[in-house]
């Protein structure tokens, strides 16, 4: 009968027992740097200027530095800090767009403006989406 009335109370609790987990695992996380590491989506949306209306790129966090995934004729590089600032750029040729902005656990945001032969400026917006 004890055995029965252990099981029935863990049973009963899982959903706390469950809920108390995630926040366990949430308060081990780090606290520096690498809690932004991962796969990132990054919507970069054009405000002002004649450049395209959108982009996405996707883009890889690793210790604080920022790279690009993919393949082509730009460079995305930058930095992210343990407060989760960011400062980076976007490089294609003579052209430059700088970009500063700030991650928040899985999501970031912020603005960026090109300089060379385009001049144009936006808003960005990030989803973190694998780590």
């Amino acid at each position: 009968m004890k055995r029965l009335m252990i099981a029935v109370i863990a049973l009963a609790s899982a959903p706390v027992l469950a809920g108390a987990t995630r926040a366990a695992q949430a308060a081990r996380r780090p606290h520096g740097v690498a809690q932004f590491d991962g796969a990132w989506s990054v919507a970069v949306v054009t405000e002002q200027g004649s450049c395209d209306r959108a982009y996405r790129y996707g883009v890889v966090v690793r210790g604080g530095q920022i790279n690009y995934a993919g393949g082509g004729d730009f460079v995305i590089s930058g930095r992210v800090q343990p407060s989760g600032a960011v400062r980076g750029s976007i490089v294609r040729g003579l052209d430059r767009a700088n970009v500063v902005g700030r991650l928040r656990g899985d999501y970031g945001a912020g603005a960026w403006a090109s300089s060379g032969t385009w001049r144009c400026g936006g808003y960005w917006n990030a989803e973190r989406r694998g780590r």
